[in-house]
């Protein structure tokens, strides 16, 4: 066989073979991983302990919650923040809200933002990129925390009990994959109608039709969310609480002890198009038309790790974005590069920047959860983070909550939320800049 420059000749193979024979520490790390698996074979259990599941500050919770097989963390450890206000401020034992609720309203309220997206695009070229990126996944399961809060806006929550989750909330990509379907179906609909020279007019009141048809197929999927409801609870002394004929916003604004409009987003971009302590969005990100739009402030790491160990030491949790993907054992519970010591069994060196892993698309973030507590050293400087995690209480051995290095907070935490109270004057002045709107497809655009 002849072989043109740049390709892959079988007598190099051999050699890559002898070579791997010859080499002790590899052919160790292949028994171990071929039979126990990657990430079990590079465990580092001196490093792990190092990583105890005992806090200096750490906030009581309720029971455990489960997304299951759906994509709505976002929702999850969002909710979990309020719950946990309100909890604290009822003495409750256990309460848990709605997450169907608001996926309910956020598959509705998305399915008209992107079909808005589809009508102020009609002139956009089909094969361009800004067309297949929102084609691309007209109506996930992820979100952002300002989408969270457009939501709880406008719709207010409920309790759990009266909105339980039903087979498609727990399991979502098949009734995510024919709506999707839809959507798609009504994006080539109306830019068709555009092209004869339908007015706007015309294009509007064919899009409420579609819409619609979403609302009905989201009653079919997920059944239909309450108008109003009754509720009755009883506190750790047995005093009893009852109210009648609410509303998700008045539930929100008589049981939830949060204004949901005091936090803001921080994020960790060190890249040089996102200079730190300028605000940004994201074009064509969002959920609710009406809503305010998706607004981070860019932060070194250290003024993020000092409002998060604040707001902790206050006795209030911290919801965060993170990619959970990077040095993780699941089955210990643990984030921590040192502890999953990849480099190590592999006999190599990963050196990208957190900014490399970024512009590369080595990582982005991908699932958010909640900071319920953190470790301080004897100087006062968080060491590990506790996290309440969203996948049931059987994940690791600590009952579903997880430990993370700091040295992985600081990798791998992209956006951490908190009250505007534990910012400093300046930080909050940087809060009121012009936002500089980043492209769809940049990295901070990714959804948890």
């Amino acid at each position: 066989m002849n072989y043109t420059e740049g390709s892959l000749p079988l007598k190099m193979i051999r050699t890559f073979s002898k070579d791997f024979q010859g080499d002790r520490a590899a052919r160790i790390a292949s028994n171990a991983s071929v039979k126990a698996g990657f990430l079990e074979a590079a465990a580092d259990y001196a490093a792990l302990q190092k990583q105890a599941h005992t806090f200096s500050v750490s906030l009581k919770q309720g029971a455990i919650t489960n997304q299951k097989s759906s994509g709505r963390c976002w929702l999850f450890s969002a909710l979990n923040t309020l719950r946990y206000e309100m909890m604290h401020r009822y003495d409750l034992e256990n309460f848990e809200l709605s997450q169907n609720y608001l996926f309910f309203y956020d598959k509705l309220e998305r399915s008209n933002y992107f079909l808005e997206n589809i009508l102020k695009l009609l002139n956009e070229p089909l094969e361009g990129r800004l067309m297949h990126f929102l084609l691309r996944d007209p109506v996930g399961d992820g979100g952002q925390w300002d989408m969270f809060a457009n939501l709880v806006r406008k719709y207010g929550v409920v309790p759990k009990e009266v909105y339980p989750d039903g087979a498609n909330s727990v399991k979502s990509a098949p009734f995510n994959r024919y709506l999707a379907m839809y959507l798609r179906e009504c994006a080539a609909s109306l830019r068709a109608e555009g092209r004869r020279g339908s007015s706007m007019e015309a294009l509007r009141a064919k899009k409420e039709e579609m819409i619609k048809e979403v609302y009905r197929i989201l009653c079919i999927a997920l059944g239909e969310p309450p108008a109003s409801f009754d509720f009755t609870m009883t506190d750790r002394e047995g005093k009893v609480y009852k109210d009648f004929a609410l509303t998700g916003r008045t539930f929100y604004e008589r049981y939830i002890p949060v204004n949901i409009d005091d936090y803001v987003s921080l994020i960790n971009a060190p890249t040089k198009d996102k200079p730190f302590g300028k605000t940004y969005t994201v074009k064509y990100l969002g959920n609710v038309a009406e809503g305010k739009p998706v607004t981070y402030l860019n932060l070194p790491m250290d003024k993020i790790r000092e409002a998060a160990v604040a707001q902790l030491l206050d006795g209030h949790p911290v919801w965060f974005g993170s990619d959970c993907m990077e040095f993780a054992l699941r089955d210990e519970a643990v984030f921590d590069r040192a502890s999953t010591n990849v480099e190590q069994m592999l006999g190599i060196a990963y050196r990208f920047s957190k900014g490399d892993r970024l512009d590369y698309g080595e990582s982005a973030m991908d699932h958010a959860m909640t900071f319920m507590g953190v470790n301080l050293d004897e100087k006062g400087r968080p060491n590990r983070w506790r996290i309440e995690n969203s996948w049931g209480k059987d994940s690791g051995p600590n009952g579903g909550y997880y430990t993370a290095s700091d040295e992985w907070f600081g990798e791998f935490v992209y956006q951490v939320v908190v009250n505007r109270q534990y910012l400093d004057a300046e930080t909050v002045r940087m809060l009121k800049q012009e936002k500089i709107a980043l492209e769809p497809w940049d990295p901070m655009g990714t959804l948890a």
